[in-house]
């Protein structure tokens, strides 16, 4: 795993699920490595009750009944569509589903306005099709074929930003479960196994970019991922994946909890202004998820390794956040501006201490951006 940038989720935690795997004596659906049961303690935890002799910590942080709807679908004979803004985990979620399910969550489709049919069923390897003419050998399936072959998951990133052509060609195999290749006379039916399944997901800000049909619609379950909203749980999430990424780049270095409450209240300051909001020129461009403060916190940290003195300080967290969320100019710069002298300058005078530093420091990035 040291020579990968960045390991799959069977690969990162293959001895939990190993372990898992080996202890595991619930009714497992199809060829699955793991029960429904297992797969959500996997991804949710374990608690004492639950009886294991080693701890499995949580990986994905939301309601459990999320997960819960989630494995009960792929469990069933519908995709899984999973719906929510950016940067609300549908896609760590949807890893650690098919890992946990199959061991392989690497099976994935990219939507995008140039994603064709061939993405999604087979193209052709073109110098064998010279060579030998069209086969089975000279064939190249694409993910969610090789899913369908194998009896695993299958992943669609972006589902609402491929075109309608490629849509409608999802429907034929969530339903049929299988994919004709006319071009040959023989072995020209590819079947899925038992076990197959796709897990979708969409973001809710694209809709209107390329809408689902309502028979695609009905072929999949929706699970809505909401904003993480509790301040407890959105501390978690940053917590965790920032801890991953101090063990990545193997740099020891602490976040201080006072500054980590000051980027969560930022945040939270940032978007009750863009709820009250009377027009987008007065919303940052930022989605303002959670992703996102992830991402300042890691500029922050980066930045204090390798241009400072290797500890987290208020005022590189303001510039890391200024310059992150500074997309439009002048319009995201005045309304950070705003925010600096309406919400965090009264906040310094009145407590002082990092909220002064954190002020000097945003006003510093504020003049070097204008």
């Amino acid at each position: 795993m040291s020579d990968m940038l960045r390991a799959p989720a069977e690969v990162k935690y293959a001895d939990e699920l190993a372990y898992l795997e080996s202890v595991d004596t619930g009714p497992k659906p199809f060829s699955w490595r793991l029960s429904p049961r297992m797969v959500r303690l996997f991804i949710l935890g374990s608690e004492r009750a639950d009886g294991l002799d080693r701890d499995i910590p949580q990986k994905w942080f939301g309601d459990r009944s999320f997960v819960e709807r989630s494995i009960v679908t792929l469990a069933s004979d519908r995709g899984l569509l999973l719906i929510g803004d950016p940067g609300t985990g549908k896609s760590w979620l949807a890893e650690l589903l098919a890992a946990a399910v199959c061991r392989n969550s690497t099976l994935v489709v990219q939507g995008t306005a140039g994603t064709t049919e061939d993405h999604i069923k087979y193209s052709w390897n073109v110098s064998m099709v010279i060579a030998k003419g069209q086969s089975r050998e000279s064939m190249i399936p694409s993910p969610i074929m090789t899913a369908m072959e194998q009896g695993v998951i299958g992943r669609f990133e972006e589902l609402t930003r491929s075109t309608s052509d490629v849509q409608d060609a999802l429907i034929s195999i969530l339903s049929e479960k299988y994919v004709s290749i006319p071009e040959l006379d023989h072995d020209n039916i590819v079947f899925a196994k038992p076990g197959f399944s796709i897990i979708a997901t969409a973001n809710s800000r694209d809709r209107g970019v390329n809408d689902l049909s309502s028979a695609l619609k009905r072929r999949f379950n929706f699970v809505r991922i909401p904003v993480v909203s509790n301040k407890k749980s959105e501390a978690e999430i940053v917590r965790f994946r920032t801890e991953e990424l101090l063990r990545r780049h193997r740099i020891d270095l602490d976040v201080p909890p006072t500054l980590l409450d000051i980027l969560l209240q930022s945040f939270a300051d940032l978007r009750a202004a863009a709820a009250s909001a009377t027009s987008d020129d007065e919303k940052l461009e930022s989605a303002l998820s959670t992703a996102e403060q992830i991402g300042v916190l890691e500029d922050a940290i980066l930045h204090s390794q390798f241009f400072g003195d290797r500890q987290l300080r208020a005022e590189t967290l303001a510039g890391s956040l200024m310059g992150s969320l500074a997309r439009r100019s002048p319009e995201d710069l005045a309304i950070l501006n705003k925010y600096l002298h309406g919400v965090v300058e009264p906040r310094a005078k009145q407590g002082g201490g990092e909220w002064t530093a954190f002020l000097d420091g945003g006003r510093q990035a504020i003049a070097s951006l204008s």
